[in-house]
């Protein structure tokens, strides 16, 4: 995910001039926090798509998505909104919302919780993921001005989530597996992003991210 350097412009204090680095509880980097947590899910949830454990294991993820990522985004989004990263903070914020509701999705429709009849299920699914698709690729769209490992990754994240849609809709599990796939290939753009992110903290050189596609 993005850090403050690439998505913000610099702050200037009332006579126009930069002002300092935070320092204290509010210096760092949310994307530290924020993309180790969104890896792990999505890792989970390829798994979950490819049949590494059964169809009707749908459940499987959840503990990591609900416990790990969902939390681990709140907190990214949390900390870059109290540095004042508000680029940074409203796309961990829009993770965060995206994988508790998909653990909120799953653990309702099991259980029963949303009154949900059972011949409505699949119908519930196409509506997340049709509400999660176009919110993503808003999403996408909007960040065009970041470098342009930013936008492959979002770019794949539709991928994948078109790709869900079009096997919850046919019941293909050839498009099923295709989606996982796809969410391996964004797992590796963003363990790179986490090497560029890591690099930095640590007093290295950050990675090269590409030119963002609009400027």
């Amino acid at each position: 995910m993005p850090t403050h350097a690439q998505t913000e412009l610099e702050p200037t204090d009332t006579a126009g001039e930069p002002a300092p680095s935070p320092t204290g509880p509010l210096a760092g980097d949310p994307a530290l926090v924020g993309v180790p947590t969104f890896l792990v899910g999505a890792i989970a949830l390829g798994l979950t798509l490819v049949g590494y454990v059964p169809a009707e294991a749908v459940g499987a993820p959840i503990a990591i998505i609900l416990v790990a990522t969902g939390v681990g985004q709140l907190i990214a989004a949390v900390w870059a909104a109290a540095l004042g990263q508000s680029a940074v903070a409203a796309i961990f914020g829009v993770f965060t919302g995206f994988w508790l509701s998909y653990a909120a999705l799953v653990l309702g429709l099991t259980h029963g919780w949303f009154g949900v009849p059972a011949e409505s299920t699949v119908a519930t699914q196409e509506l997340f993921l049709i509400a999660w698709l176009t919110t993503i690729s808003l999403l996408t769209l909007a960040t065009l001005r970041l470098p342009l490992a930013f936008t492959v990754l979002f770019g794949l994240i539709t991928l994948s989530l078109a790709l869900v849609l079009a096997a919850t809709v046919t019941g293909s599990a050839t498009m099923q597996t295709a989606a996982g796939v796809v969410v391996f290939s964004f797992v590796g753009v963003g363990a790179y992003l986490f090497f560029h992110v890591t690099s930095l903290a640590t007093g290295g050189a950050g990675l090269r991210l590409g030119a963002p596609v609009v400027r």
